[in-house]
């Protein structure tokens, strides 16, 4: 009997509706789900059938998602990853920059308050021996935060070499996902739980590397960089490694067998963000601090040479610079004594001819590759000064950047979340309907049972 037909079909669909309610229910704590739904289609009569239709069917399953909302939440990642990435190591080298008592800054002021306290008495041997103490001391400043610098270029190399193996994996994990996809949604089956884990993947590589993102028409997901390099198409994956045969390290992405070269600093993501903090900021500073170093020790040893000792000999050099030393920049001659400072310029005991001359290097300028020439007394505060710009400038953007990742991920909600509430009200709603059409089978049993009796 039709009717029977029609209330069966009914009872069926709104099963299938509250399997596919109690799924969202149970996942509504689930990251990354994407909540379904039911599509019902009404069953029209056959052709010349006077009816009024073959009932209910399930026309497809729905998953409730936006290309959009995704893609901005992917890319705001990736911007949250880049600045999240660098702060750390901002903050730590503006602290260590900017102390009171360990600064270059501090260092060389103390040098030259020495120098000008030696020009009391520029015989006395104790406050000769209190330059040479704080020319080590200066020295010593000065190679500990070059030391912080060269420290922090070999961890964010071993960071950038930590995110490869992750971010390999999860490449090779959405191509394996795209292969899949394609498979099951062929056959006709439901794909929702396996695009949520696929997305979920393209989140994690997004931090780590900004991408762009497209939906094929078969369900799979092409993966590039956003200058255009693939990273995954259909079942293949890239392999992005640090290429070092050239001597320096080079970026690159190998895909189905050819290797492109890609300049890490505009990759965005954590990846991107280590590198731009290494190429614009850490070795810039490490340049920095390494030519005030070389710059000042060339002055004062230029200075004390062209002097005369109380003997009437020529001075001697007193700071030594090395630039291929991470840890003794700078450090004071080897067996250098008090009596080898030349304060004098004519040879004459007690003279301060050439000492004055040495403290008048402080007021003398030098020249920086990052910020032109600047005096030597002003060089550690400019230095110090850009470092802080860009410590704010990159906490601003942090700021910014987690609260456009929190927005996004409240508009991703909004209409792929679970709402508790919305699903209370489906469970309600298909619950009637179910038991509604039992009631209509019951009603066409009991017409059938009727029927029956009136031929017995």
């Amino acid at each position: 009997m039709t009717i029977s037909n029609n209330a069966l079909s009914g009872a069926l669909a709104a099963q299938a509706a509250l399997n596919v309610v109690s799924q969202n229910i149970a996942n509504s704590q689930t990251k990354g789900y994407t909540r379904q739904g039911v599509l019902l289609v009404a069953v029209p009569p056959q052709s010349g059938q006077l009816s009024g239709g073959n009932g209910v069917q399930i026309g497809s399953l729905l998953r409730f998602s936006d290309s959009y909302k995704s893609q901005q939440m992917w890319r705001a990642n990736s911007d949250l990853g880049q600045r999240s990435q660098v702060q750390p190591y901002l903050t730590q080298m503006e602290k260590v920059m900017s102390d009171d008592k360990s600064s270059i800054s501090y260092g060389i002021d103390t040098f030259f308050k020495a120098l000008n306290a030696a020009g009391v008495d520029p015989t006395s041997s104790p406050l000769r021996q209190a330059v040479i103490t704080a020319a080590d001391s200066m020295s010593q400043q000065i190679n500990s935060i070059y030391n912080v610098t060269a420290n922090q270029l070999i961890s964010v190399q071993q960071q950038q070499n930590a995110i490869l193996p992750s971010l390999n994996e999860s490449l090779a994990g959405i191509a394996a996902l795209n292969q899949q996809i394609v498979a099951v949604g062929a056959s006709g089956s439901n794909t929702s739980a396996l695009i949520d884990q696929r997305e979920q993947l393209i989140d994690k590589v997004a931090s780590q590397i900004g991408v762009e993102v497209i939906t094929n028409p078969d369900g799979s997901a092409a993966v590039s960089l956003k200058t255009g390099q693939p990273l995954v198409v259909g079942n293949t994956a890239s392999s992005i490694n640090y290429d070092t045969t050239s001597g320096s390290r080079v970026l690159t992405a190998t895909f189905a067998g050819t290797k492109f070269s890609l300049d890490d600093t505009k990759v965005s993501g954590q990846l991107g963000g280590l590198a731009d903090y290494k190429a614009n900021t850490l070795l810039p500073l490490q340049k920095s601090i390494s030519e005030v170093a070389e710059q000042m020790s060339a002055k004062v040893n230029a200075v004390l040479t062209s002097g005369l000792k109380s003997d009437g000999t020529p001075g001697q050099a007193l700071l030594e610079f090395n630039p291929t030393s991470a840890t003794g920049l700078l450090q004071i001659a080897t067996g250098f004594q008090t009596t080898d400072l030349a304060f004098s310029s004519d040879g004459t005991p007690g003279d301060s001819g050439n000492l004055q001359k040495l403290i008048d290097i402080k007021g003398q300028p030098i020249t920086l590759t990052t910020l032109g020439s600047v005096l030597l007394g002003d060089a550690d505060t400019q230095i110090v000064g850009q470092l802080g710009i860009d410590s704010q400038q990159n906490q601003a953007q942090l700021k910014t950047a987690t609260t456009i990742r929190t927005q996004a991920e409240d508009d991703w909600k909004s209409t792929s979340a679970v709402n508790t509430d919305e699903e209370a009200i489906n469970l309600v709603e298909f619950q009637n309907m179910y038991q509604a059409n039992m009631k209509v089978i019951a009603v066409a049993n009991s017409l059938f049972d009727s029927t029956l009796q009136m031929f017995g």
